[in-house]
């Protein structure tokens, strides 16, 4: 069964989601890869974060560049373990889930569960596929790091499967 999740997610769907849940996302995420997670983490630190980042998701992507009449080009997912060094302390500072590919760290499974988080999995080589799901986007945070830039994406049905849920789990420890 396919799980319908409206975003911001609220902390009862984080903890009723299973590790190899598969779910469909609608409503705002943020988007942003390691040199704009560098530069959320520095502002986290010195108190000056351009945006709001509790209760939120960020999705790992950088976009291709719209074509003419497109809202986002191909977005499809980053692998994630670039964002390991930042992701604790965003979610230390009320990020609730991430939108990725692939493995993470001990840290960042230590921070999901400590701050009953949720890490999702995308499907790379989609990215044409997910840019369907993009209703709108635009750039909120960093616009000279270009396709690196923190956006806001509203999604519809945009589909992921639970990697890492509050407590733990993994599917790729299976």
């Amino acid at each position: 069964m396919i799980k319908k999740i409206t975003l911001p997610i609220k902390d009862e769907d984080i903890l009723g989601l299973r590790a190899g849940d598969a779910v469909l996302l609608t409503g705002k995420m943020l988007t942003g890869r390691d040199a704009a997670h560098k530069r959320m983490t520095e502002s986290i630190a010195k108190g000056d974060l351009p945006f709001e980042i509790k209760g939120q998701t960020i999705y790992y992507v950088g976009p291709c560049p719209a074509k003419e009449g497109a809202v986002i080009g191909s977005c499809g997912p980053t692998t994630s373990y670039r964002m390991d060094p930042y992701a604790p302390t965003l979610m230390d500072n009320g990020l609730k889930a991430m939108i990725g590919k692939g493995k993470r760290g001990k840290e960042v499974t230590d921070a999901i569960v400590r701050n009953k988080c949720v890490y999702f999995a995308a499907i790379g080589g989609a990215g044409a596929m997910y840019s369907e799901r993009v209703k709108k986007a635009k750039v909120i945070a960093y616009d000279d790091l270009g396709t690196e830039a923190v956006r806001e994406l509203w999604v519809e049905d945009f589909p992921a499967i639970v990697a890492i849920d509050s407590k733990g789990n993994c599917i790729y420890n299976r």
